[in-house]
């Protein structure tokens, strides 16, 4: 099973990130870059 770590390990981000994300957080910015 992948985790949170796991996946913020492989996107180069915090765990915090990728948990914000899954939880439709929306105070979190993402560039349009990206």
């Amino acid at each position: 099973m992948v985790g949170i770590r796991d996946v913020a390990r492989k996107a180069n981000v915090s765990p915090a990130t990728v948990s914000r994300v899954l939880n439709n957080d929306q105070t979190i910015h993402v560039a349009q870059t990206t």
